[in-house]
């Protein structure tokens, strides 16, 4: 229902894009995928290097990216493609850019519709050079087939995972600035040496498919079979809430407490199952949510009321192994169902920075990787390899 940010089909053209890693180490590797695709995706070469702005890359960090020594790949339909690793040593908190070349004309299904980072298409295989040409190039801050950067590192890495819609995507976050929520909370395992996987979806919910699929349909993906994962935050349900009744949604039924705490409890049931940590995240302030816009329906009472309603039982079922408060953390003290003012991006439903920052400075860092003593462990399901 809204721009896709890439053109329908990419021809002969190289795509680079730039992502900041979390933990740093001596050799990375990319994951692209394929996954919503209906055929194969032919690349003739990738390569990565440390970027200096403005789509450029430092001529001597530029490295090519071999798949099973080659360097070509074929991505299968619904499948991922995981690179060889590069030795190309990079800073915890540092950025690398990605470029790969699409040689015939290819229709990517898989993306990550906005990436908050400007990325650049520009015509023939120019994965090699540091400057991209200025004829024919276009921006896009869409991710088209990079799904995950994964660094080696020199012990065995420890990963929190956030589980999220529009908020933890960043969706109001300034761009290229690195200040969505999950980067602070990056910012501040850092030095513990834990990363920071953000698996948010804009739009996305718990127990209905929005823009992208539900949350139980794609939690093995993004989060369980995630290497070094051993805690994830879930903070998930307002879609769910706010989005029946909305121009976009105007016969779809509003899921009940019952239907959202039975999708929470079964997340859980799944990561404890695979020895994994699930902090719950309370529900942001939404009232007066998105004005002068198509969706300007979407806070109402009643669905404010669902949403403390189920807030209190994430504070208080104990289903959880620990819980963030977010809701207290970014409301409005003398007006608790608004976001406070200093926090609003201004759409009244999106923190801007401050609020992004906020929200990763309300999380306890020792309740998401604490001793391995108070790890619940249900099975012995392996959460990650360390690298």
């Amino acid at each position: 229902m809204f721009p896709t940010n890439i053109p329908a089909v990419i021809n002969d053209r190289t795509v680079r894009q730039v992502a900041r890693v979390s933990v740093g180490g001596a050799r990375v590797r990319i994951v692209l995928s394929n996954t919503y695709g209906a055929k194969p995706i032919v690349l003739s070469k990738a390569t990565l290097g440390l970027p200096v702005g403005e789509g450029a890359v430092a001529a001597d960090s530029i490295r090519a990216v071999m798949f099973g020594g080659r360097e070509a790949a074929v991505i299968l339909p619904g499948a991922s493609s995981l690179s060889d690793p590069v030795a190309l040593p990079i800073p915890a908190l540092s950025q690398v850019a990605v470029s790969f070349h699409l040689p015939t004309a290819t229709a990517v299904q898989s993306f990550h519709w906005d990436g908050r980072q400007t990325g650049w298409m520009v015509p023939g295989d120019q994965t090699r050079a540091p400057v991209l040409g200025k004829t024919g190039q276009a921006t896009t801050t869409a991710r088209p087939l990079l799904s995950g950067i994964q660094v080696e590192t020199d012990t065995l890495a420890r990963a929190v995972a956030v589980l999220g819609d529009s908020i933890t995507d960043g969706a109001t976050a300034s761009l290229d600035k690195d200040s969505r929520w999950p980067d602070f909370l990056a910012a501040r395992l850092a030095p513990r040496g834990v990363a920071v996987l953000n698996a948010g979806i804009s739009g996305a919910r718990l127990v209905s498919d929005g823009m992208g699929v539900n949350a139980l349909a794609r939690f093995d993906r993004d989060v369980l079979s995630q290497p070094g994962v051993q805690s994830v935050i879930v903070l998930l349900g307002i879609n769910d809430i706010a989005w029946p009744g909305t121009a976009f949604a105007r016969d779809a039924k509003r899921p009940s407490l019952d239907d959202l705490t039975a999708g929470f409890r079964q997340l859980i049931e799944q990561a404890h199952g695979r020895g994994v940590r699930v902090i719950g995240a309370t529900l942001t302030p939404f009232e007066g949510a998105l004005p002068n816009t198509p969706l300007d329906d979407y806070y109402s009472v009643e669905k404010d009321t669902l949403r403390q309603v189920l807030n209190a039982w994430i504070r208080h079922s104990g289903a959880f192994d620990a819980v963030v408060d977010l809701d207290a953390a970014l409301r409005d003290p003398s007006h608790p169902a608004r976001l406070a003012a200093k926090f609003d991006s201004g759409d009244r439903l999106h923190p801007g920075d401050e609020g992004n920052r906020a929200m990763a400075d309300a999380v306890d860092l020792d309740a998401l990787i604490p001793g391995a003593d108070h790890v619940r462990v249900i099975s012995t399901g392996n959460a990650g390899t360390g690298k």
